[in-house]
């Protein structure tokens, strides 16, 4: 009997170790895509290995990361919510700013298993934050998969006692 429970409690601890993991690497993957743009380069043009004789070059793109590039809220959306009267300029241009680093600060403290359970709690009020602006703006789909998110932070939360790898552990 003793082993069926130490089984289980495997399973539970093993699975809460997944839900972390997948939760930490959405929101630092999530975080890090908000540095993400574009550069383009221009080659020249060749035929069987030669360089062309007119000089034609084609140009192609290319993605890269810097802090230069950094967006919190992508142009398009920010505009929609910019429309928005429920959202004051100031609060756009705040969340805007700290949208990126709080994703990649707490999809950091979750990988580590810094406080956990405060981590996910508050990994769930950002994708609560996120999903009231799609809802003014009427993007269903956006609500739906911050809602599938908001369903394995809570089973994260409910698993929190098996999590045996964790730093501040209590928390």
């Amino acid at each position: 009997m003793a082993n069926d429970n130490q089984e289980t409690d495997l399973g539970l601890t093993l699975g809460m170790l997944t839900l972390r993991i997948w939760l930490a690497i959405r929101a630092i993957q999530t975080g890090i895509e908000k540095f993400a743009g574009t550069g383009t380069t221009a080659k020249a043009v060749t035929m069987d290995g030669a360089p062309n004789d007119y000089g034609l070059t084609e140009a192609a793109s290319y993605k890269t990361y810097a802090i230069s590039n950094y967006q919190g809220v992508p142009g398009p959306l920010y505009d929609k919510f910019a429309s928005e009267p429920l959202i004051p300029d100031w609060g756009l241009s705040l969340y805007n700013v700290i949208l990126g680093p709080a994703l990649l600060i707490l999809g950091f403290a979750l990988l580590l298993g810094l406080a956990t359970r405060f981590t996910l709690f508050a990994m769930g009020l950002l994708y609560t934050s996120l999903t009231f602006g799609l809802i003014l703006i009427n993007q269903s789909s956006g609500v739906a998969w911050l809602g599938t998110h908001i369903l394995l932070i809570v089973a994260a939360l409910a698993l929190a006692k098996y999590n045996r790898f964790a730093i501040l552990k209590k928390w």
